[in-house]
């Protein structure tokens, strides 16, 4: 099993030092020896380190001169991410979700659509040991009903999870749910009536956008800039012009974009929906997914007054077959727990048990160690393979964490054209229309590298590349 490596307490000052602008391209870096004897660490720690800051594109190798800060090497787009308009709309969900998941199941077919972990960062052996171990310990009881708002004991342990990065989830006000989609159902459904105005993020992961057609509400995209993320300007004008009944927002992680919103951020957006006493839906989902540093925080770290309702579930992190989720309900938790029980008494015991097994042991959080890493090298291999090879005005950010990258094409770029090379080359992507209920993003697209990123791919990729 992988550790943290020891070379990130360097590496990871000087990322943040690039990234704030204190190092500038061309900057020298310490030496190797130097860092080894600021750090403490051997020089092959400090060497890959720097292999590292390499391999991701932030520092450059000059022989026999040491390192320095890259040259930026692709032109970052100025222009922000299409405004979705303001005006309330009908949500009337496109039936695509064929170019969303396993559209085609050939194998000759590489699909980087389907936001769920590949078999070969699945922990199998794992899950199935510990499902073993539930079997042996639990017997006959693991085939009754469990209580309705789920085990009391894993609800303790979401609790005490919760309050290491600072948000206040109670025990009591936590429901265990079939997955995070009927979390998101719950929590719109207590919140809001059919025919209400909700304001949602745009792009938005597909998924919600289903849920939120099946509920009959009408939406407000709140657009999410490549520069600056949510746009809490739009959300003000946005509360002030219409009667926004619910919130639904994506703080850590964002998907499709892979985007991670600062404390100020996510703080403004608590302040505007208390301001107008409107509830904040947060989904959670990638938050054990950030790639360096520590946990990031949630909106709910703000809320003293119940008005936020976050969720989350194990399918992302684990394996998708493992249908447990939460929901934490804040003031709407009566409301939700009668809902919970309308959509199905109780969860699968096994799961609960697996994941409560899993939690109280150090092999969740060894597995997710691991897990980050794959997934961030993965993030880097396509980021460097996107902005290598395709056009000059075409821009793929790194993302910080979670589960995608989202690429947004010249704007005479011709979709026919590329969905035709992409077919010829054997690789799938996820449209951009596919997040909205506009067609504000018919120039993007998700690549998901939670799939494994093979040479094959990259290969495509840069041919792709090359016919645009």
């Amino acid at each position: 099993m992988m550790r943290d490596y020891k070379y990130s307490i360097f590496t990871s000052i000087i990322e943040e030092n690039i990234n704030n602008g204190i190092l500038r391209p061309g900057d020298q870096l310490p030496s190797i020896r130097k860092i080894k004897k600021d750090y403490s660490l051997s020089i092959s720690s400090v060497q890959s380190g720097y292999d590292y800051l390499v391999f991701k594109g932030l520092v450059k190798s000059n022989p026999r001169s040491g390192f320095t800060v890259n040259l930026q090497t692709k032109k970052i787009l100025k222009e922000p991410m299409p405004v979705a308009s303001l005006v309330p709309i009908n949500s009337v969900f496109r039936k695509n979700l064929n170019l969303t998941s396993y559209r085609n199941q050939n194998t000759e077919i590489t699909s980087l659509n389907a936001a769920v972990p590949s078999d070969f960062l699945i922990p199998q052996k794992l899950v199935l040991k510990t499902m073993q171990q539930i079997i042996r310990e639990k017997g006959a009881s693991l085939l009754r009903y469990y209580p309705t708002n789920g085990s009391e004991k894993l609800r303790e342990l979401l609790s005490k999870r919760s309050a290491l990065h600072g948000a206040s989830l109670q025990q009591d006000e936590i429901l265990i749910t079939d997955g995070a989609l009927q979390a998101l159902y719950i929590a719109l459904a207590v919140t809001t009536n059919p025919n209400d105005i909700i304001a949602v993020e745009s792009p938005c992961v597909f998924s919600v956008l289903e849920v939120i057609a099946n509920l009959r509400l009408r939406t407000i995209e709140i657009p999410v800039k490549s520069d600056t993320g949510f746009d809490t300007d739009s959300l003000k004008k946005a509360c002030i012009q219409n009667t926004i009944k619910a919130i639904v927002v994506t703080p850590n992680f964002h998907n499709p974009t892979g985007l991670l919103m600062t404390d100020e951020k996510k703080k403004e957006i608590y302040n505007i929906a208390s301001f107008h006493d409107i509830p904040i839906i947060e989904n959670d989902i990638y938050g054990d997914l950030y790639f360096s540093g520590s946990r990031p925080s949630n909106i709910k770290n703000f809320d003293n007054t119940g008005l936020v309702l976050t969720f989350s579930s194990f399918s992302k992190t684990l394996a998708p077959g493992i249908r447990l989720g939460w929901l934490s309900a804040g003031r709407y938790l009566e409301k939700a727990e009668t809902m919970k029980f309308s959509l199905g008494r109780s969860v699968s015991p096994m799961n609960q048990e697996v994941i409560l097994k899993l939690l109280s042991t150090s092999g969740y959080d060894r597995h997710l160690r691991v897990f980050r890493h794959h997934l961030e090298h993965q993030a880097i291999k396509l980021v460097n393979q996107f902005n290598e090879y395709f056009p000059e005005n075409s821009y793929t950010p790194i993302p910080k964490g979670g589960y995608s990258v989202w690429t947004q094409l010249p704007p005479k770029t011709d979709m026919l054209f590329f969905n035709t090379i992409c077919e010829k080359f054997g690789i799938t992507f996820t449209p951009g229309t596919t997040f909205s209920f506009t067609n504000s993003y018919d120039k993007f697209f998700r690549t998901v590298f939670s799939q494994q990123i093979t040479d094959k791919s990259l290969d495509a990729i840069k041919k792709i590349g090359r016919s645009l």
